[in-house]
C-alpha cells in the first residue's frame, strides 16, 4: 500500500465496522492498544478516532463529540497532548507538525524526509510523556506504521512503553504486526482489526464516494453517473479494504479507474509500459502480484480474488484439447512459470522502496510480467 495517499483529504465519517471497533476499545481498559491487521482496513483512522474520544471535554460512549476545543485542536493538528510518531514522509504528506530541528533540515535541504520513524522521533516522545498535561486528564502517543520502527527507535521507547509516567496512552497501528519486536508486542494489548463484509463495504464506499463528490474529495460532474460495477472492480482491486480504495483513487475519476484495472491484465500480455508510466514501483508491484495470484487461482480452478475472470488473459481452468496426464503436465508448467514470477515480484517487494529509477524498473516489471504471461 502507497502509505502516503492515508488520509491526505479531509476526514471521512468512521464505517459503521469501525465505529463498532471505536466503541468496544472505548469500554476496555489499557494504556496500550497495538490495531493490526493488512491495510486498508482503517488502523489510522481508527487510531486518531480513539486519541481524539480520550482527549474529549465531552466524550461518549459513541467517541468524541467533534465540537469541543480539543476535538477542534486534533482536527487541525495542534493539540499539545497528542504525540503523532509518525515517519517524517508520511507527517509532510498529512500535514502533522515535525520537530524544530527536523523541519529546519528538511527545509534546508540538508537530507531528504525518512519514510522510518527516527530515533530522534522516539526521544522526542519520552520527553513528551513527561511533561505537565496542557489540558484534559491525559496524553497520547500515536504510532502509526509502527513496522517503520526500527529496533533502536523501538527499544528507545520500549521502557516508556510498559511504564508510562502518569495517564498517558498509547496507540500503535501497524499493517505488519509480525515485523514488530516481541518485546513491543507483549506491552500491548492486541486488537484485530476486522475485515467488513464486501456488501457492506460496498454500499459504504458508495455512499461515501456520493456524499464527497468523488474518490479524493474534489468534486467531479461523472460522480453522478457512476455505476456500482465500477466501485466493485475498484474494491475488487483493493481485495475487499475499502480504505484501499481511497488511497489509491489519485483524483482520478472512478470509471476511469475502473476501466484502467480491468485493462490492466491484458496490458501486460501485451507487454504495454504506457499502462504503468505514472504508476509508483510500490503500487506497480503490488498490482502484478494480485494479477499473479489470480492467474495461479484460476489455472487450478479457483475463482479470481482481484479481477474478474473475464477481465483475465486467456488462461483457462484446463487447458482445451488434453485430457489426462498431458493436461496434468501442462497445468503443471503453467504453475510453474506463474510461481517463479511470484518469487520474483516478492523479491522485488522487499527492496522496492530503495532509490531505483523508477523508468527504468517499470519496464523491468512489464517486461517480466509479459514474459510470464504469454508462458503460461
Amino acid at each position: 500500500m502507497n502509505i502516503q495517499n492515508t488520509l491526505t483529504t479531509p476526514r471521512r465519517p468512521l464505517a459503521p465496522w469501525l465505529q463498532t471497533q471505536l466503541e468496544s476499545l472505548l469500554s476496555q481498559r489499557g494504556h496500550a492498544w497495538l490495531l493490526d491487521g493488512p491495510s486498508g482496513l482503517g488502523q489510522f483512522e481508527l487510531a486518531l478516532a480513539l486519541s481524539s474520544a480520550w482527549l474529549c471535554e465531552q466524550p461518549t460512549a459513541q467517541g468524541a463529540c467533534g465540537h469541543c476545543g480539543s476535538c477542534h485542536a486534533v482536527a487541525v493538528h495542534t493539540h499539545a497532548d497528542l504525540c503523532m510518531l509518525l515517519p517524517e514522509t508520511l507527517s509532510l504528506s498529512l500535514g502533522w507538525p515535525l520537530g524544530e530541528k527536523t523541519q529546519d533540515d528538511l527545509d534546508g535541504k540538508k537530507r531528504k524526509p525518512s519514510k522510518e520513524i527516527k530515533v530522534d522521533a522516539a526521544r522526542e516522545a519520552v520527553s513528551f510523556t513527561q511533561f505537565t498535561r496542557s489540558r484534559g486528564t491525559t496524553k497520547v502517543i500515536v504510532v502509526f506504521p509502527a513496522e517503520r520502527m526500527n529496533h533502536i527507535t523501538a527499544n528507545t521507547l520500549l521502557k516508556t512503553l510498559e511504564e508510562p509516567p502518569g495517564a498517558v496512552k498509547f496507540i500503535l497501528a501497524t499493517e505488519a504486526a509480525h515485523q514488530l519486536l516481541p518485546t513491543i508486542r507483549s506491552r500491548c494489548i492486541g486488537h484485530i482489526m476486522l475485515w467488513p463484509d464486501f456488501e457492506q463495504a460496498l454500499n459504504w464506499l458508495g455512499s461515501q464516494t456520493a456524499r464527497l463528490g468523488s474518490i479524493d474529495n474534489k468534486p467531479q460532474k461523472l460522480i453522478r453517473t457512476v455505476d456500482a460495477t465500477d466501485l466493485k472492480t475498484l474494491l475488487l482491486r483493493a481485495g475487499g479494504r475499502p480504505a484501499d480504495v481511497f488511497n489509491w483513487g489519485q483524483g482520478s475519476p472512478v470509471p476511469e479507474m475502473a476501466q484502467q484495472w480491468k485493462d490492466f491484465p491484458k496490458a501486460m500480455l501485451r507487454g504495454d509500459v504506457a499502462a504503468l508510466a505514472d504508476w509508483p514501483p510500490a503500487m506497480a508491484v503490488d498490482a502484478l502480484q494480485k494479477l499473479c495470484h489470480d492467474l495461479c487461482a484460476v489455472r487450478v480452478g479457483a475463482d479470481p480474488r482481484f479481477f474478474s475472470a473475464t477481465d483475465l488473459p486467456g488462461i483457462h481452468q484446463r487447458p482445451s484439447g488434453k485430457t489426462g496426464h498431458a493436461a496434468h503436465e501442462l497445468v503443471a508448467m503453467g504453475l510453474h512459470a506463474l510461481t517463479s514470477w511470484f518469487a520474483d515480484l516478492n523479491a522485488i517487494a522487499r527492496t522496492v522502496e530503495h532509490p531505483y529509477n523508477p523508468g527504468l524498473l517499470i519496464e523491468s516489471l512489464v517486461s517480466r510480467a509479459k514474459t510470464a504471461l504469454t508462458t503460461v
